[in-house]
């Protein structure tokens, strides 16, 4: 089984979400996304963490979805380990984008400020969109009304849903 070892290791317990948990984290991340938007003219490294939110909460959606959460500490590391274990090496560039975000995001919360650029930010949020709309397409097999297409490759350069 492949979530064995962070079940072991106390990081993931099962869990059986009902459909409306996992719909709301998926809106969470939607708000975040829109939120990030909005944020990015005034403040890259806001914009850039809440479009690290929206990843956090597609990704924890993902995993609901698949029957479990995270417990204990390190929440968001066991977030993305995860998200690498679920959705394979096909995805391994992205799963890495993804913990590359999570640790600048907690340098930003915990230790610095202006550590963001514009164009990082931009990128940041390009990535979170085609990361959330690829996950609730996994997750729900449809997309939100508001969006539409597919990418190949979730990985890219800035992209407006």
């Amino acid at each position: 089984m492949k979530y064995q070892e962070l079940e072991r290791s106390g990081r993931l317990k099962s869990y059986e979400a009902r459909p409306r948990e996992i719909e709301r984290l998926l809106q969470v991340a939607q708000r975040d996304l829109l939120a990030a938007d909005r944020n990015l003219a005034e403040d890259e490294d806001w914009s850039y963490s809440m479009a690290y939110n929206a990843l956090l909460q597609a990704a924890r959606a993902l995993m609901f979805s698949r029957g479990y959460r995270p417990r204990g500490k390190d929440q968001h590391r066991t977030v993305v380990r995860f998200t690498k274990l679920t959705l394979g090496h096909e995805y391994r560039k992205e799963v890495a984008l993804f913990d590359q975000m999570r640790r600048k995001r907690n340098r930003l919360i915990y230790e610095s400020v202006g550590l963001v650029s514009q164009q990082e930010a931009e990128q940041a949020l390009a990535f979170a969109r085609k990361f959330v709309k690829k996950t609730r397409l996994l997750i729900t097999g449809q997309l939100p009304l508001e969006l539409s297409g597919q990418e190949n490759s979730l990985v890219g350069g800035p992209e407006r849903a």
